[in-house]
C-alpha cells in the first residue's frame, strides 16, 4: 500500500465534515475520465504510513475524520488496519471505492472501521467495461451495493455522467439497480489535461438541464438524488 498524496483540509471530500484526505497509488479500474492518471499507475513520491499517522495524531483536534481515496484503497491487503489506526486515533473514516472488492467492504462495515462509503457507479452493468476501461465483474458491483444498502452506515452512489458513457437507457438502469438507495450524486464531467484518456480532453458533457431531468429521473428510485460540479 503506498500512499501518494495527503491533503491537509478538506471541506467537500467528507460530506459535512472537515476532513484530511489520503491517497494511495493503483487501480484495478481503468476509467478514460480519471482526474488522477499518476495515482492509477501508482507512480509518485511515497508519503509514509508513519508520516501520515503523526500528522493525524497533531490534526485529530481540527478534523472530523479522515478521507481514503485513490485510486481504489480496497485493492491493498493492509488497508483495514490502516483504517484501524485511523479510528483508534478517535476519527471518523470515509472510503471511495469502485466496489470491486466486496469482501473488503463488508469486513470493514463488521469491524465498525468505516463510517461513511461513497462506491461510483461507472454505468449500467451492459456498459460496465466501457465506462471502466477494463473487464469487470459486476456481480461484485452488485454485492457491493446492496452491502451498502443493508449496512446501517451512511453512504452515496456516484455516477459521473458522460453522454458516450451513460446515456439515458443506462441511467434508467443504474436506477433500477440502486432502487431504495439513500443517495445519489450525478457528477457533471469536468474537463481536465490530466484524463487517463486524453482523447476524451475534448468530450461533450451534459448540459445543465439534461443533468437536471436525470436527477428528477433518480428521485423515484433513491430517498435523494443531488447534482455535483455544476
Amino acid at each position: 500500500m503506498r500512499i501518494l498524496g495527503l491533503k491537509k483540509t478538506s471541506l467537500v471530500d467528507y460530506p459535512g465534515k472537515v476532513a484530511s484526505v489520503i491517497f494511495l497509488g493503483g487501480c484495478n479500474f481503468r476509467c478514460p475520465f480519471c482526474h488522477n492518471p499518476g495515482l492509477v499507475a501508482n507512480k509518485g513520491e511515497e508519503i509514509s504510513k508513519s508520516e501520515v499517522i503523526a500528522f493525524l495524531k497533531k490534526r485529530s483536534a481540527l478534523i472530523d475524520g479522515v478521507c481514503i481515496t485513490g485510486g481504489e484503497p480496497t485493492i491493498h491487503k493492509g488497508l483495514l488496519s490502516f483504517m484501524r489506526e485511523i479510528k483508534g486515533l478517535g476519527l471518523l473514516v470515509k472510503l471511495d471505492t469502485n466496489g470491486s472488492n466486496p469482501e473488503m467492504l463488508q469486513k470493514a462495515i463488521k469491524q465498525n472501521i468505516v463510517d461513511y462509503a461513497a462506491m461510483d457507479i461507472k454505468s449500467s452493468l451492459g456498459s460496465y467495461n466501457t465506462a471502466a476501461g477494463t473487464s469487470v465483474e459486476t456481480n461484485k458491483i452488485m454485492q457491493s451495493i446492496e452491502i451498502l444498502k443493508s449496512s446501517g452506515i451512511d453512504y452515496e452512489f456516484r455516477t459521473t455522467m458522460l453522454p458516450k458513457l451513460v446515456n439515458e437507457t443506462d441511467f434508467s438502469n443504474i436506477c433500477a439497480m440502486l432502487k431504495g438507495s439513500r443517495k445519489l450524486c450525478i457528477q457533471q464531467f469536468e474537463r481536465s489535461n490530466e484524463l487517463l484518456d486524453s482523447s476524451f480532453k475534448t468530450e461533450k458533457a451534459y448540459t445543465e438541464e439534461a443533468l437536471k431531468a436525470f436527477a428528477d429521473a433518480a428521485r423515484p428510485y433513491v430517498k435523494r438524488c443531488e447534482i455535483r460540479n455544476l
